[in-house]
């Protein structure tokens, strides 16, 4: 749900989600998408899953999830563990001088969400660069 478009100079390419692992552990990379009926497919399949909580500077565009958005998916995944993604790094020029919230606000969002809708999911908040290991 995202059309892919890396303009003005960019390739157009196609925009996908990934379930990478084995029997042992499988993880979800959502990438730019948005909630979809479908995702509910995923539920009990994934141990983690990425999720992408923003997009790309202050407002949001289609094909993005929100914090809360991103909380229904992932009550719909049910995953293990979900940990929020693709925030907190990119902006225009200058635009942090006058809001910071989307540079901070959507993981703590996030996690807010999911205490209501899916409290038995663990969430865990890494900053831009950050690792963890499952």
């Amino acid at each position: 749900m995202h059309n892919g478009a890396r303009g003005p100079l960019g390739p157009t390419a196609e925009c996908l989600g990934y379930i990478v692992g084995d029997d042992g552990q499988r993880t979800y990379f959502a990438g730019d998408t948005d909630l979809y009926p479908e995702m509910v497919q995923m539920a009990g399949s994934v141990d983690v899953a990425l999720m992408p909580v923003w997009g790309w500077g202050p407002t949001l565009g289609a094909g993005h999830m929100d914090p809360y958005r991103a909380a229904q998916a992932s009550q719909l995944i049910a995953p293990q563990v979900a940990i929020p993604i693709h925030w907190g790094t990119l902006y225009p020029l200058a635009i942090h001088y006058l809001t910071k919230a989307f540079l901070i606000d959507p993981p703590r969002l996030f996690r807010e969400f999911m205490l209501r809708l899916a409290p038995q999911v663990e969430v865990r908040i890494l900053q831009p660069g950050d690792h963890c290991e499952i």
